[in-house]
């Protein structure tokens, strides 16, 4: 149902953009017949509500139209896309998760402290600096000024092992940055409220080990809140890829999202839309069963 509603509000959204999409596509010099040619293709001469259902009916069967930029399938182009964007987003995850929690229960173990101190004061920076302001700064100083690693472009690991890694390391920093920052603050809020149980206390007066008591009782039980800002926080890194692909010209989803709005290439601007809702919604399921599995009363209620 989710689906249905975002693909009629996009369809919708894309259909009422002022101007003339085969004008904004080809260019106001295009000869008479390559204009009427565009203009049947996009099936503008139609009826919105027709387009709509014959766009939603093709999509079903995996026909999501013709790129007007590519010139080939728009499935074809998000297959070709997609791999490179679920690779930064879900390797940024991977990297955020242990060390925004490792972090985060530094903070609440040592709260008051100058570890506490100097890891808050840095995730709240850090959280609150834009993706793409992180992603110039560091192409200036480790691209432009040391020359450290490359600018742009990628490259898969299986090609060129050694380009492909340099090409990731940015891209991925500045990727996780942000992850890691929400993760250590949700986790530091958890454990500070769990560590005060009654349950911790006495686990510690039955004198099991400070680190059992923290990583075996307590983490476990403040996980919960932690789990909802990880599935908040993959979906942000999908959407968040469009500024680092775009500073770093990764030939992935956002770049692609970004090259067919200023074209307005509609068939792949509705279909990027559309993957992006989908991942989401397959986040929010992984994200509720991963409640029961960490928490087993989930389960039973």
């Amino acid at each position: 149902m989710i689906i249905f509603l975002i693909s009629i509000f996009t369809f919708m959204l894309v259909s009422l953009i002022p101007g003339d999409p085969v004008y904004a596509m080809l260019g106001t010099e295009v000869s008479q017949e390559e204009y009427d040619r565009v203009f049947h293709e996009l099936k503008l001469d139609q009826p919105v509500l027709h387009r709509y259902f014959s766009w939603l009916g093709g999509a079903l069967q995996g026909d999501w139209g013709q790129s007007t930029q590519f010139h080939k399938s728009t499935l074809e182009v998000i297959n070709e896309r997609i791999p490179i964007t679920l690779f930064f987003s879900i390797s940024a995850f991977l990297i955020s998760i242990p060390l925004g929690i490792l972090f985060g229960v530094i903070s609440a173990v040592y709260r008051g402290r100058p570890a506490d101190t100097a890891v808050t004061l840095i995730a709240n920076i850090t959280a609150c600096l834009p993706q793409f302001w992180i992603a110039l700064l560091v192409m200036y100083v480790f691209a432009m000024k040391l020359g450290w690693l490359p600018s742009y472009g990628f490259t898969w690991f299986h090609v060129d092992l050694v380009t492909g890694i340099r090409q990731s390391i940015m891209p991925l920093f500045c990727l996780s940055l942000g992850g890691i920052a929400t993760v250590t603050r949700q986790t530091r809020s958890s454990m500070l409220e769990v560590i005060r149980q009654d349950y911790v206390r006495t686990a510690r007066s039955k004198g099991i080990s400070q680190r059992k008591v923290i990583y075996l009782h307590a983490l476990k039980n403040a996980l919960i809140p932690v789990i909802t800002i990880l599935g908040m926080r993959l979906g942000s890194m999908l959407a968040g890829s469009m500024f680092i692909e775009s500073v770093f010209n990764i030939p992935g989803m956002g770049s692609l999202f970004v090259k067919a709005i200023q074209s307005r290439d509609i068939p792949v601007v509705q279909a990027c839309v559309l993957v992006t809702a989908l991942v989401s919604c397959i986040i929010n399921l992984m994200t509720d069963i991963l409640y029961a599995v960490v928490d087993p009363r989930v389960r039973y209620e």
